[in-house]
This record gives C-alpha cells, structure tokens and sequence, in this order.
C-alpha cells in the first residue's frame, strides 16, 4: 500500500494507533519551504519555534469504513468507495444533529481497502481509541474523524438552565465505540489533563471540559451552599461532573482566549489581562 509520506522529505510520522482494519498516521510538516513573502516568512519563522505545524491525518483502510467530517478529504488511492453517509432512514437524524451541534450533516464514509488522507490543518488532532459500547461527549465542532463502528449523534442537555448556565451548547455530540476517534483541538494532549472520577465529584470554573464520559452527570451549581457564600468566594456557578468517568480539562484555552482578545484591543502588557472564566 502507497506511503502517506511519499517523496516528500519534510513530513515525518509523529503519532501511529492501530484498530481492526484501520491504521492512523498524524503528519506533521516539519517546515513550510515554499514561501516567496518576506513577511509571511517571519510569521511561519516564529510559529515552528511554538510547535504551530500544519499536520495531516493519513488513514489506512483495510477492508474497514470511516466516518469524516464534511471537506476534510484531501485525496485517496486504492480499492476504496465513497458514498455521502446519508440515506432515507438516517437523513432526518443527520439533519437535526448538524443544525443543533454544528457538525456537517453528509458526513461522507469510505469503505475498503487503501489509504485516505484528510487536508493539513493547524489545529491539534486527539486520538483515542473506544471500547465496545464505551461513549463519550465532546465539544461542539471537535467531531473529524472515526472509524466505521463508531456511532455519531447528538444528545441534549439533561437541563436547559445547565447548558445555558455553564457555557454549554443546548446539543452536543456523542460518539460510542468500539473504534477509533480523531478530533480536533485547540490545544494539545500535552495541555489536557485527563482526570479519573471514581463516584466522585469535579467542579469547574468555566467551560473548558473538552470531553466527559457520558457515564458523568453534569449540572450547574453555585460553587458555596449559600449565595452569600458563592458572593464571597468570587467563584458564582461552577460545572459539576458526578459519578464514574473521565473528563479532559484544557485549562489553557482561558489562556488564549485572554491573549486573542486583548490583542484584539491592542493589549501588549499582561498585566491587564484578567483570565476569570466569568470575564474571558
């Protein structure tokens, strides 16, 4: 089978996972050498020196099926077929997950045996693998890649003032194994930190749990038992996860945030820069 790599020499394989019928490769771009621009030369200069790299997704089918997310294709080669995801029985699911999640509706599937490869991107890609019948929830627009037994759907919030109240979208996307995952993400796995809940309880200043097992209760609540307490504190409402699971929090999100906005305002000084979940 065709290498992803090819005849290309600065791209290197940084990331491999193998499931069933499926081996997943993360690319990585070690340097961009096609700039003509001075300017955006600097620009590129000092992004490689933060680890900002274009990276690729490049998936090994053997006698298996994927599920992409809608204009992530690059290019494929072998004995693989392409259809749009989307039939009678499924179209009206597909439509009211994509209006209430954001996800792209015709999440296209290919099937078969070849290599496939997905377009580069700046962003951060997570991979994980699930067992059989094992689901987790994920962020709004997370949602890039899995492998054919894995199911896609949208789930609602068990309450409406939880979701409003904890920066929560109304409707969010579920995926149950068995199977690979691919997700794209604003930070890397280096800056999640994975917490276990073995029936317990994590409370959370923000909304910047990426991920929860769908095992976890979540509600909002003041973060003391009393409103003068909650005043006192500073905290107000925390997001509340009870019960067995896993969630990722990826407290540097609230970092960035702080750091776009204020450049978006002209702040050079960190000194103004206020990262308090209720303000950022």
């Amino acid at each position: 089978m065709k290498n992803a790599i090819g005849s290309r020499e600065n791209v290197r394989v940084i990331e491999e996972y193998q499931s069933g019928g499926l081996r997943v490769e993360v690319l990585e771009y070690e340097k961009l050498l096609g700039l003509s621009d001075m300017s955006m030369a600097q620009s590129i200069y000092f992004m490689e020196k933060q680890n900002i790299h274009a990276r690729q997704i490049a998936l090994y089918l053997n006698n298996d099926k994927v599920t992409i997310e809608k204009g992530a294709m690059s290019y494929f080669t072998g004995n693989i077929e392409m259809v749009s995801g989307v039939t009678a029985g499924n179209f009206l699911g597909r439509a009211i997950r994509g209006a209430v999640t954001g996800e792209k509706m015709a999440q296209p599937e290919y099937t078969g045996t070849g290599l496939l490869v997905l377009e580069p991107s700046f962003r951060h890609f997570l991979v994980m693998e699930l067992g059989d019948g094992e689901s987790v929830i994920i962020d709004d627009g997370m949602f890039y890649c899995a492998q054919g037994g894995v199911k896609v759907h949208a789930v609602s919030q068990k309450s409406i003032s939880s979701a409003a109240l904890g920066g929560e979208s109304l409707f969010q996307t579920e995926l149950i194994g068995p199977g690979i995952v691919i997700l794209e993400s604003p930070v890397p796995m280096s800056e999640i930190d994975t917490i276990h809940l073995d029936n317990d309880v994590l409370k959370v200043d923000g909304n910047f749990a990426i991920l929860r097992s769908s095992t976890l209760q979540f509600t909002v609540e003041r973060s003391a038992k009393t409103l003068v307490g909650s005043a006192v504190s500073g905290e107000g409402l925390v997001n509340v996860y009870r019960g067995t699971g896993d969630v990722w929090l990826a407290p540097t999100i609230k970092v960035y945030k702080t750091l776009a906005a204020a450049r978006a305002l002209g702040v050079t000084s960190t000194a103004g820069m206020d990262m308090n979940s209720s303000k950022s």
